[in-house]
């Protein structure tokens, strides 16, 4: 592994199906890279990487790992940094414990994950493990805001050839049900910090006897920073669970909406509360037992149904409360996995437009699709969803041969509103205050909690906002779309922010160039501008842009995984996404059982392009750009001439299209005449693509039906997954 400063891109090492691509892809990229004097090393940030780099003292030096997170945290904040991030697991409790068993089972000493440490040294295994649960790589890496788009030639491709959408009915019955008040829309409170207040902020819980917590100490603010707080009752929440239980009608299928990857404290709370008050029979009944089980609402029904196995009351009685209740939508209604089965399992940003898409419908117990009530208990950002809902009720559904598109600006720098991805949310304890007590005294917030309430704060510092505002204006003056900052002036924290925004846009002269609206009205507005085929661009904060940039491409495109997705770091680097589309689990099975990998990675085709323009300006390395422009031709080659993975086993998959485009890459570098070296160079690889096809598409074929050994889920074995990822000897011979 080089160090970076002898790097010119780093790729990073991820999970699941995009590093099972990888592993196909990287060679092609090393190889092409290699033409251009540009070396292209790789960073370990997946989720087994991140477990086994923070436990080094159980570990043999063999087994010990850098940590790279750390390690590239630090060079993204320099000029030279050029990352190509793929999609990464933001981890649940759940799918943690998985990766640290499998990685047991491999001879790695680690010690399990205490569900409730009972000593310092566990209260110390247990801080380890919970700073790498949900979104804990991208608030260190993404030092720059957001720009994400849909590629033109993606764009392009997808009007041409519209993938399929539900039908709507005025009468649906699908809906959005969220709080009537008491979450964390309603009760909170936002302030900017002072020079006298800057420096060490301490969060203190007093409790109703008098006794004082402090909840978090040393949080570091700087003068200007937007400082959020909130709290979500948990009482409030159970009650309206409850009612939206009980009020369902017939034929509509119950489903909740949470991100508890992202929010890794605050939703899998929420998520563990719609479990208990769903099965509130089971529970009362069999409370001690389950207890004794080490049962946990916040884990879901699929660890319940693991831990009472065998128990033939526990068993029977579970199936008993699940029939009494309203039927749920379904994960997967072939294998009885329930929306409450595992909290990561649905995920707000991508389960919400896969309901939208879909016409309202979703998938229910009996392998029927049905309306849907979409219970979404917080109103910071249900409200686009449920306007969403509204609007194509009215109009039916979009026209994706002649829909405008619309881009995302998003507010991310310096882990601006990293709600519950960091360590200032928790679960109240007891009744009393919590305060957040500035350096100087000054009390920033303050609220009254009952025990079991959900507090958290979140930040936006000063130069991160500031960014936001000019890359929106940059983003306006080279499209001359609608602009639209969805800030709600009515909440707290958006108050804040748009008390920042207007002077910016004034003395830039370009007031009048864009509109604030609340996400509601936004949502109406973007729907409306997108259906007469023009474009639109959302300027939104970091939560908003995480669901935005999976609704409109879902609508758009069919799937979030082929945008572009820039990052300019704020230091004058660049940091270049795959795409907004997870990391794609049922993928990994299917190629495990079939041996067919239906991973699109045209995510990383834009990615990669980006990556090398940016490299050509950034360093001057002229053929870095050539073939750069090069890849875009290569991926316009492959949406053209449809060369992207089939879904089912038997059709050209994953390994296909990366044939595909390293053909049409060797092709257009071929063809070009920016630079002879490079034409001479890469004339031999492209003939012996093109008289190889055959052989290729039969080996690559010829592995296809049969199950697959790639040595580990969370940590493949690195020979294996070449094996499996490389079956061509044909090709592999012309990329040695």
């Amino acid at each position: 592994m080089a160090s970076l400063t002898e790097t010119d891109i780093v790729y990073t090492t991820v999970d699941e199906a995009p590093e099972l691509a990888s592993a196909s892809l990287l060679p092609i990229i090393r190889f092409f890279a290699d033409a251009a004097g540009i070396t292209v090393d790789t960073r370990d940030i997946s989720l087994a990487g991140r477990i086994i780099a923070a436990f080094p003292d159980h570990l043999t030096d063999e087994q010990r790992q850098s940590d790279d997170l750390a390690e590239l945290g630090e060079w993204v904040k320099t000029p030279q940094a050029n990352v190509i991030k793929l999609p990464n697991i933001s981890a649940s409790v759940p799918q943690l414990v998985a990766a640290i068993t499998e990685l047991q089972t491999k001879g790695y000493a680690l010690p399990d994950y205490p569900e409730v440490p009972a000593s310092d040294a566990e209260r110390d295994v247990r801080a380890r493990y919970d700073a790498i649960k949900g979104s804990a790589v991208n608030p260190v890496l993404r030092e720059g805001n957001s720009d994400r788009r849909a590629a033109k030639a993606v764009k392009n491709y997808a009007m041409a050839n519209p993938h399929r959408m539900g039908k709507w009915s005025a009468d649906s019955k699908t809906h959005v049900a969220s709080m009537p008040g008491n979450d964390f829309y309603a009760n909170e409170t936002s302030a900017s910090v002072t020079a006298a207040q800057a420096g060490g902020v301490r969060i203190v819980l007093t409790a109703e006897a008098g006794t004082e917590t402090v909840l978090k100490d040393g949080v570091k603010l700087d003068e200007g920073t937007v400082v959020d707080a909130t709290f979500m009752s948990a009482k409030a929440l159970r009650s309206f669970l409850k009612d939206e239980i009980t009020s369902m009608e017939a034929g509509v299928l119950f489903s909740l909406h949470l991100k508890a990857t992202m929010m890794k404290v605050s939703d899998p709370i929420i998520f563990g509360h719609a479990v208990s008050v769903y099965l509130a029979d089971f529970f009362a009944k069999h409370g001690p037992a389950l207890e004794a089980l080490g049962v946990d609402p916040n884990s879901g029904i699929g660890d319940l149904q693991t831990r009472i196995s065998g128990n033939a009351e526990l068993e029977a009685d579970l199936k008993a409360a699940m029939d009494a209740q309203p039927p749920m939508y379904m994960v997967n209604s072939d294998k009885g996995i329930t929306n409450l089965h595992v909290p990561s399992d649905v995920i707000i940003d991508a389960s919400m437009p896969a309901v939208i898409k879909a016409g309202g419908k979703g998938w229910g117990p009996d392998g029927n699709e049905a309306d849907t009530k979409c219970v979404i208990p917080d109103n910071c950002y249900a409200p686009v969803y449920d306007e969403t809902i509204k609007y194509f009720k009215e109009t039916g559904a979009l026209d994706v041969a002649s829909s405008g598109t619309v881009q995302n600006v998003g507010l991310m720098a310096q882990k601006a509103e990293e709600y519950g991805s960091h360590p200032t949310t928790f679960e109240i304890p007891v009744a009393g205050t919590v305060r957040m007590i500035a350096a100087n005294g000054d009390v920033l917030h303050e609220h009254k909690v009952d025990a079991g309430d959900i507090w958290r704060s979140s930040t936006a510092k000063q130069a991160p906002i500031e960014d936001w505002v000019k890359l929106a204006i940059d983003r306006q003056a080279a499209t001359g779309a609608e602009a639209i900052f969805w800030l709600d002036a009515n909440r707290a924290h958006d108050a804040q922010l748009i008390a920042r925004v207007k002077p910016i846009l004034e003395k830039a002269g370009v007031a009048d160039k864009f509109q604030i609206l609340a996400p509601r009205e936004a949502t109406r507005r973007t729907l409306e501008t997108i259906r007469k085929g023009e474009d639109s661009i959302a300027i939104t904060g970091n939560v908003l842009r995480d669901y935005l940039t999976d609704l409109f491409p879902i609508l758009e495109l069919g799937t979030s995984a082929k945008m572009l997705s820039i990052v300019k770091l704020m230091n004058g680097g660049g940091l270049f996404e795959t795409g907004a589309g997870g990391s794609a689990p049922k993928h990994v099975q299917q190629l495990v059982e079939e041996n067919h990998l239906r991973w699109d990675s045209l995510g990383e085709f834009c990615a990669l392009g980006e990556s090398l323009s940016f490299l050509a300006a950034a360093k001057g390395n002229d053929k870095a750009g050539v073939l750069g422009r090069a890849v875009d031709l290569a991926t316009q080659g492959v949406l053209d001439h449809d060369r992207s993975p089939g879904r089912k086993v038997g059709q050209p998959d994953n390994r296909d299209s990366h044939y595909w485009f390293a053909r049409y890459w060797a092709e257009a570098l071929a063809a070009q005449t920016e630079d002879a070296d490079l034409a001479t160079r890469f004339t031999p690889v492209a003939q012996a693509l093109a008289e190889n096809e055959a052989a290729i598409t039969a080996e690559l074929a010829a592995a296809q039906g049969k199950p697959a050994d790639i040595g580990g889920y969370y940590k493949a074995d690195p020979e294996k997954l070449a094996a499996v990822m490389r079956p061509s000897a044909t090709m592999n011979g012309i990329f040695a």
